[in-house]
């Protein structure tokens, strides 16, 4: 159990006893260290695995814990997240403290604040109900009534966009209605559980009894409800292990403080402390960056910060690139990472991340362009896709008969099972061509398929039914497998997650950090955002920015501020093709960025857009494309529209891509408002790019010269 373990790892493992505080810097193996810590204990006697609750935040965390416990032989130990200990408690005791079953959760939180709105004859659009709903969330897990939001939000800096006493009032409307419709929400399951442990000793006894040693992964990020919770748990004792990093405090605006990490000590003043520092996940030079940004950080949570020593070997210095504008800033991101997996990179290890999920419509766009296929996390969950729920009924029924399959003569090792099962499916061994639809579902069969790979190489001998376990338990946490398809992702989104490379796009001023970030304590979580995101990268990292929104816009952005004094020293060669990217230049880690950046080869300089009608300066992606304001009028022939639609829905269903991967709706509707009779006329059309006009510039025109595509039928 200590084998292959630091010194500091071996430290905490056999810290067995009282209070226990990890400060564990990212990439520093706080999870190895921590479930061989479990596992040790059970081995030596010490703990008894049903004792022990090992709590943290996301479902996938806690199904990664689950399966180490498992290898290490720490069969029985509890893993979950607060959410999910608690709820599962509170539906045990409901019938005895409260009596009858637990009210249903609801499934929509934000439908509930939408009628609550309605009652209360406010008008909320989209973007104010999802910031009222973020309100009400926030209040709950500070645990503030309805009456006390509009002091407690002006004591915490909370910036809604409606008015606090509005607000108080959505709430209070909030929970009548919840209480009139027998519905709790999320937040309640964890004041209910309190509520329950406080009023019934008996049952806060008996839960005491069940568990004797906690273990708290991700500290930092506990909100003042979780930790009333956790007391509860406790009691008197203090078999506590926790385990954080304050300068990883990226969710404050959920509630969730590092205080209870950095005040520890206070409480527990016999605490054991350990600090890990040793980072096995990232090169020296992207440690550097990443000790670089902290360095200029300010703050309590600053004054903890721990210094990063990299354990692994010199890589490539980090790339900044400075773009004219976003699509350039894309299409150079998608180029690079074309060079990438030419170059035998997976996309599975591969990350664009950004700070708000507005920004990953451009990315999407320029990746399919580029014919890369990408996964965006946070969308559609694993589990829940269909060809995933068809393939996990196809090796549940070949479980199920076993030997009496013929499906599987002969096949004996259980990865050549499930790729024989899987072939019924849909899988195959080479990946089909394209990046829509069809690849989507191949790569979701590939990822069950490296699942049972990796699973017979933790589990020798493993069955087929032993893996339908398996899955069914991951469906249960949503512990997806990796797919392989370059990553889309926020920041925030990303916590918790590494690839060997990570593009941050859109470091500048006003996004990183963003533009209502004020005060100094949002301005440092920002920094923090940052810092997060550097360490996600175990080898190379691209740091880029735009100077502009839309091209041809004014050029006024300039690169984030957390990025001072850490380019510095000799320039880099810039503006080469393939380095800096479509309209870009690029600097080694070392080297500063230009102010102003003229076009890379093969690009032409944008002028600004404007509108075809009125002549206005265009900003609006959606009005570029039109070539024209959304209000100013449109001539459209819509015999051409109506062909242009019709071909494109053959095109997209013959290639497997989505049809917007064809081209826009929008821009459909440029072509047939100017209606192009040659190729020079069609690629002036935003969204018309060199690829699209080799590929269907032909189509097209003869569609626009009355005809239906028909010289591309042939050639397909």
């Amino acid at each position: 159990m200590l084998e292959g373990l630091d010194p500091e790892q071996r430290e905490v493992a056999t810290a067995l006893h009282g209070p226990v505080c990890v400060l564990a810097g990212a990439g520093t193996g706080k999870t190895r260290a921590i479930t061989h810590r479990i596992a040790y204990g059970v081995r030596a006697g010490i703990l008894q695995p049903s004792s022990v609750l090992a709590v943290t935040f996301t479902n996938r965390a806690a199904g990664e814990m689950r399966g180490r416990l498992r290898q290490l032989g720490a069969v029985g130990v509890q893993a979950r997240t607060f959410h999910s200990a608690a709820l599962r408690q509170l539906q045990y005791f409901w019938p005895k403290a409260v009596g009858g079953s637990l009210p249903r959760l609801a499934d929509r939180k934000i439908q509930l604040v939408a009628d609550a709105a309605a009652a209360c004859r406010i008008r909320l659009d989209r973007g104010e109900l999802r910031d009222v709903t973020a309100e009400i969330e926030w209040s709950k897990v500070t645990q503030t009534v309805p009456a006390e939001y509009p002091p407690a939000a002006a004591k915490a800096a909370r910036e809604a966009t409606r008015d606090p006493a509005e607000i108080a009032q959505l709430y209070a409307a909030y929970e009548d209605l919840k209480r009139e419709r027998g519905v709790i929400d999320f937040e309640d399951v964890l004041l209910l559980t309190v509520a329950v442990l406080q009023d019934r000793q008996d049952i806060a006894e008996q839960v005491r009894a069940q568990y004797q040693h906690f273990v708290v992964d991700e500290y930092q990020d506990v909100s003042p409800l979780q930790q009333r919770l956790l007391e509860l748990w406790l009691g008197d004792r203090e078999n506590l292990c926790v385990v954080g990093d304050a300068s990883q405090t990226i969710y404050s605006f959920t509630g969730a403080t590092p205080d209870h990490l950095l005040d520890f000590r206070t409480r527990h003043p016999g605490a054991t402390v350990v600090k890990l520092v040793r980072d096995y996940r990232s090169t020296p030079q992207v440690v550097r960056l990443a000790n670089g940004l902290l360095a200029q950080a300010r703050g309590r949570a600053a004054d903890h910060r721990l210094e990063l020593v990299s354990q692994r070997g010199p890589g490539p210095d980090p790339v900044f690139s400075e773009y004219t504008d976003e699509p350039a800033e894309a299409e150079g991101a998608a180029r690079r990472i074309g060079e990438l997996l030419g170059a035998g990179v997976r996309a599975s290890e591969i990350a664009v991340l950004f700070r708000t999920n507005s920004q990953s419509e451009t990315y999407e766009q320029a990746l399919a362009d580029a014919g890369v296929p990408y996964q965006l996390r946070g969308a559609e969950r694993f589990f829940d896709r269909p060809e995933v729920r068809r393939a996990s009924s196809a090796l549940r029924a070949a479980a199920r008969f076993g030997g009496n399959d013929s499906l599987l003569d002969d096949v004996v090792d259980l990865p050549s099972q499930v790729r024989a099962v899987l072939s019924g499916e849909g899988w195959t061994a080479q990946p089909p061509a394209g990046s829509g639809a069809v690849r989507e579902r191949w790569e979701s069969l590939a990822a069950l398929v490296n699942l049972a790979q990796d699973f017979t190489a933790a589990r020798p001998g493993a069955t087929l039914t032993d893996l339908v376990a398996e899955l069914d338990e991951r469906a249960g946490a949503q512990h997806a497998p990796t797919v392989q398809g370059v990553t889309l992702a926020s920041l925030h989104s990303a916590k918790g997650l590494e690839w060997d490379v990570v593009f941050l796009v859109g470091v500048a001023e006003g996004m990183m950090p963003i533009t209502y970030a004020k005060t100094d304590e949002q301005i440092e979580e920002e920094r923090r955002l940052l810092y997060v995101g550097v360490t996600r990268a175990r080898e190379r990292l691209h740091v880029s920015w735009s100077l502009a929104r839309s091209p041809g816009g004014r050029a006024s952005r300039r690169p984030s501020r957390f990025l001072h004094g850490l380019r510095s020293g000799p320039t880099a060669a810039a503006g080469r093709n393939g380095a800096g990217g479509v309209g870009g230049v690029e600097r080694g880690a070392s080297g500063p960025v230009a102010a102003s950046v003229a076009p890379g080869p093969g690009r032409r300089q944008r002028s600004p857009a404007r509108c075809r009608v009125c002549g206005r300066t265009l900003t609006d992606a959606g009005e570029m494309k039109l070539m024209r304001c959304e209000d100013c009028p449109s001539d459209m022939d819509e015999g051409v529209y109506e062909r242009l639609h019709d071909w494109r829905g053959d095109q997209a269903r013959r290639s497997g891509q989505p049809a917007f991967c064809v081209f826009t709706d929008k821009t459909l509707m440029a072509i047939a408002e100017t209606v192009p009779e040659d190729a020079p006329g069609l690629a002036r059309i935003p969204g018309v790019g060199k690829r699209k006009l080799d590929r269907y510039g032909a189509d097209v025109l003869a569609i626009c010269a009355g005809g239906d595509g028909a010289e591309d039928k042939e050639q397909a």
